[in-house]
Order: C-alpha cells, then sequence, then structure tokens
C-alpha cells in the first residue's frame, strides 16, 4: 500500500519549500485547519493522519512497530521519501513534537527546521527533571484510559484542552478522541505518556521554535523551559494561551510565531 493512502496524505499550497503538519494524540489532520492554510500561498504544505487516526488506513496498524515512538517516526520519513521532501519545516504538536524530533535525528537531510507545539520529552517526574506528573499520575491516568476509554475521553478532553471560554473546542476533541479506535488509542497513551526523549534533544543541530502555553496542565512552562535548554540554539515562545492545542484555541498567535520563525530560517 502506499504511504500516501496509509496515512492519508494531502498536499496543498505553492512554493519551493514544504511545511509539514504532524497531529497529537487523539486528533487528525483536520485539527489543523486555522493555522496550515495561512501558509499556503507561501509554502507547499503536507498533511496526514498517524497510523489508527483520522483517515489513515487502519488495516496498517501494527502492534509491534508502534510500541515506541520510533516507528511513526519512521512514517514520517516515509512521507518524506515518498514525497522527496528535502529541508522541510517540521510542525508537530504534543506527542508528535517528539516524533519529528526522532525523525529530525535519523535523517537530519529532510528536514531544515523544527517547530515543536507545546512539546515534552518525558511527562514523568525523575529526579531534578520535573515532567509535571508522577510516575502515579500516570498509572492512574492510563488505567482510567483503560478500563473506560469513552467515559476518560470525556472527562480528559476538556482538560486537555483548556480554553474554557471555547467550549465548543473541547466537544470537538472529545468527539475526536471517540473517533478514534480504543484499543489503537490506548497503546499511543501507553507510548505516548511511558515515553522518555530527553537524550534525543542534544542531537537537534537544526533551527528549532518551541511554543509553549503561558498555562498547560499536560506541558508544564518548565518542561518548555528544558526543551529549549537542551536543543541548541533554539528559540522558545510562550503564547498567552490556556490549554495544550494553541493551534486550535488560539491560532493567529501560533500563526505569528511561526511566521516570525520562518524569516529566520
Amino acid at each position: 500500500m502506499s504511504v500516501l493512502i496509509r496515512n492519508n496524505v494531502t498536499v496543498t499550497g505553492t512554493g519551493d519549500q514544504t511545511l509539514v503538519f504532524a497531529h497529537g494524540f487523539g486528533c487528525d489532520q483536520h485539527m489543523w485547519r486555522f493555522v496550515a492554510p495561512s501558509f499556503e500561498d507561501a509554502y507547499r504544505i503536507v498533511l496526514f493522519d498517524h497510523v489508527g487516526a483520522g483517515g489513515s488506513d487502519l488495516s496498517s496498524y501494527q502492534m509491534e512497530k508502534y510500541a515506541t515512538l520510533a516507528g511513526y517516526a519512521d512514517d514520517v520519513l516515509e512521507i518524506c521519501t515518498a514525497l522527496d521532501l528535502k529541508n522541510a519545516i517540521f510542525v508537530g504538536h504534543s506527542v508528535s513534537a517528539m516524533i519529528g524530533v526522532l525523525a529530525a535525528v535519523k535523517d537530519p537531510s529532510r528536514f531544515a527546521a523544527l517547530v515543536l507545539i507545546v512539546p515534552s520529552p518525558r511527562y514523568i517526574n525523575d529526579g531534578d527533571y520535573l515532567g509535571g506528573f508522577t510516575r502515579a499520575d500516570i498509572d492512574d491516568l492510563l488505567n482510567a484510559l483503560d478500563s473506560n476509554y469513552l467515559g476518560w475521553s470525556h472527562t480528559m478532553a476538556p482538560v486537555i484542552m483548556g480554553a474554557p471560554d471555547q467550549p465548543e473546542l473541547a466537544t470537538e476533541l472529545t468527539e475526536s478522541f471517540c473517533r478514534t479506535n480504543p484499543e489503537i488509542a490506548k497503546q499511543f497513551a501507553h507510548v505516548t505518556f511511558l515515553s522518555d526523549n530527553r537524550a534525543d534533544l542534544p542531537l537537534i543541530r537544526m533551527p528549532t521554535l518551541i511554543l509553549q502555553c503561558r498555562e498547560d496542565i499536560i506541558a508544564p512552562l518548565r518542561v518548555g523551559e528544558y526543551v529549549h535548554r537542551h536543543i541548541i540554539g533554539s528559540q522558545l515562545i510562550t503564547l498567552e494561551a490556556v490549554g495544550h492545542c494553541p493551534h486550535l484555541s488560539e491560532p493567529e498567535q501560533t500563526i505569528a510565531a511561526i511566521r516570525q520563525f520562518l524569516q529566520t530560517v
């Protein structure tokens, strides 16, 4: 099967350079609808769904391959190969920020720069590192997800989204979670929340923008500051946004920050 079909790849826009947008857990490429079109006049835009999400081919899901984030990073590189992308700019939200880091480490020729939106290299506190959660917190979260995925989705989606003045976004995220195959979502959650990509950050040798939100229960400010310290030469911008999805809740701020960064690449 073509990777372009497997990952439901769509290509729009014009321009010599390409922006590749990668969605976070429980989402799909539709989540970029407020941001990606703003760049179509100057860039080629590539959107896709991780296998198991959106319009991807669910029969292509392999538990062994996707038991680590490396499997998703390999898919990103396969998309780049299929489209003959070199020096693309990767824009990754949440867990896809680390997927992009892994892809860039494995084949840096494919990317000119990275935009990491609310990234977290590790969610669990570890000694002096404060990821925002204890191991018990994450175990409780995963146990709740495993025992009642739909109930977990209705409870957690509004918390993850934040933006209490835009309740329609929390509803949208809840519905997106609920559309995801529960068994795939459960494994992806385990892979996401138990991952540790701290050692990969210093291996990045390309311009990198880190976008954090002023308040984010999933990726607190100190996590963005950690990523900034460990990616040499990176830029860190804190958005006046609450929640974990600024590309939905504060798209204009997100677009402005990315535009400013692209002028330096």
